[in-house]
């Protein structure tokens, strides 16, 4: 089997995370879910671009910075005049956060990125016109050479009318190896469906693999072969932010590392064991509980992932 490195590249939206809590000051994070896989990937050592849609603002400068510190390349489309998109994100007193979404989502079309083995396709760019159909474009441009990996992390104030965005989620499924969701996306998708049914459906339109992650209580893998499922790592919860995209680049860290990704490494996704499903659940997992135990989208690096 081949252990050669691949190329990662990101198509979708980077967000200032502006994080408001009882009684402490507002502080803006680096986020987006597209970018915090990014940034997670290159914090892993893994060669990375994004293509996203940054403005020459400060939380924009602040989030360019941020990406290049884990060694993010930045490609552009070449619109000028664009405003970093912000969230404000609101903590319970459980860690659990909340948004509220001021973006705007315009990426024109491109020429693919040279190199690019895998590609992962997240959230709102996915959906959010009109930058979502050069997102798709582009990404059913370098299917046929890449691997692909898809997160639907849904965002309900920015996603619209249920059906159509059900009718794009279910196209970039399509087009995917790998798709993992949340159990709470998966209940704004499909209400009243089981996870079961869900990962069957999703099964049914292409990938290979499907990941569905439930917060404390753990994730579970689903492919043509069976279902395993695997508890969460306890950690002392400081917020919620940037863990299902920590788990997203642990998992591409993962695959990659046995040379599951590029088009070549399709057919040994469908044909993982349960012990190699286990063991990608609980390695992707703890870079989710790493992230949980700290403030804002820092997920862990290469070394902090070692047993220990």
């Amino acid at each position: 089997m081949t252990t050669s490195t691949p190329s990662f590249l990101v198509i979708g939206e980077s967000v200032a995370d502006i994080v408001r809590s009882p009684g402490r000051p507002d502080l803006p994070h680096p986020g987006g879910s597209p970018a915090n896989v990014a940034y997670g990937l290159g914090r892993l050592g893994r060669p990375v671009a994004l293509l996203t849609q940054l403005g020459d603002d400060e939380v924009g400068r602040l989030i360019a910075a941020h990406l290049r510190s884990a060694g993010v390349e930045l490609p552009a489309d070449g619109r000028t005049g664009v405003r970093t998109p912000t969230a404000i994100v609101t903590l319970d007193p459980d860690g659990r956060a909340g948004y509220a979404f001021d973006i705007h989502w315009s990426l024109r079309p491109v020429d693919p990125p040279a190199g690019a083995d895998h590609v992962h396709l997240g959230s709102i760019a996915a959906v959010l016109p009109p930058g979502a159909d050069a997102a798709l474009g582009l990404l059913e441009r370098l299917r046929p050479g890449a691997s692909v990996s898809y997160d639907p992390n849904v965002r309900p104030a920015l996603f619209g009318a249920p059906a159509a965005a059900l009718a794009r989620v279910e196209r970039c499924v399509a087009l995917s190896d790998l798709v993992k969701a949340s159990d709470e996306d998966l209940a704004w998708l499909y209400p009243g469906w089981s996870e079961q049914r869900v990962a069957e459906h999703w099964l049914g339109l292409g990938p290979a693999l499907v990941l569905i992650t439930r917060g404390g209580r753990g994730a579970a893998a689903f492919t043509p072969r069976g279902t395993v499922e695997a508890a969460a790592e306890p950690t002392a919860v400081v917020d919620t932010v940037g863990a299902g995209d920590a788990f997203m680049s642990a998992t591409l860290d993962a695959l990659a590392g046995r040379g599951l990704l590029g088009p070549t490494g399709r057919p040994a996704l469908a044909a993982l064991t349960p012990a190699d499903l286990t063991a990608l659940l609980r390695y992707a997992g703890r870079a989710a509980a790493i992230t949980v135990s700290r403030a804002g989208a820092t997920p862990p690096t290469a070394a902090e992932l070692l047993p220990g």
